[in-house]
């Protein structure tokens, strides 16, 4: 992924982590110019409703890097459940394996997440599954497959595992490379600063 992506995170004034460990570092984009690209980036115009609900849809894209039609699926599939639909939406969003893949600590993003998945890395339950939409549920196990734990990838991530905090619905097992979905993520435990309630908004227009 190129630095392109940082502009996002300029954008919306606050680190998306798109870039893995480079996040973490001075060379981070909102260390570095913490306002929006472009010729008038300095200075933040007032947006309208719509603008607003349109931005918070393209920032949680962006967080989970889902294109447009993917991620009006998932919010689909949120109306359909029972509650919130916002806080349905957020929950299912981070219950894919790409996302507990690098929740995990086992990726330095969600798209390096989501190669390591689709390359065949990854194992739920002992059975590799290469569909990073899959949804885990309480009681999963998600591990690195044992041919591919040596991975340079794999190791890069688990080094900087210090500098992320594990969801307290995940359980790491560092050593074998294994995470365990000790139940099934609320709301209140994904801390990520979110306005779902705006993309319901957007959506419902």
């Amino acid at each position: 992924m190129s630095h392109a992506v940082c502009r996002f995170c300029r954008r919306e004034g606050l680190k998306l982590f798109l870039k893995g460990e480079r996040c973490y570092t001075d060379k981070c984009a909102i260390e570095r110019r913490n306002y929006p690209p472009g010729m008038h980036g300095r200075r933040r115009g007032k947006f309208s409703e719509y603008s607003i609900r349109l931005r918070e849809k393209q920032k949680v894209k962006r967080i989970y890097d889902l294109e447009e039609g993917q991620f009006r699926g998932f919010y689909e599939e949120a109306e359909r459940l029972k509650g919130n639909t916002g806080e349905n939406l957020i929950i299912l969003l981070e219950r894919r394996l790409d996302s507990v893949v690098y929740r995990l600590g086992f990726a330095s993003s969600r798209r390096d997440a989501r190669q390591m998945v689709l390359h065949n890395h990854i194992e739920v339950n002992d059975k590799r599954v290469n569909i990073s939409s899959y949804l885990v549920s309480k009681g999963d196990v998600v591990k690195v497959a044992e041919s591919d734990k040596e991975m340079l990838r794999v190791k890069g991530a688990i080094e900087g595992l210090q500098r992320r905090e594990i969801p307290k619905w995940l359980e790491l097992d560092q050593n074998k490379l294994s995470g365990t979905v000790v139940e099934s993520p609320t709301r209140s435990a994904i801390t990520f600063p979110i306005e779902e309630h705006l993309i319901v908004e957007y959506y419902s227009r």
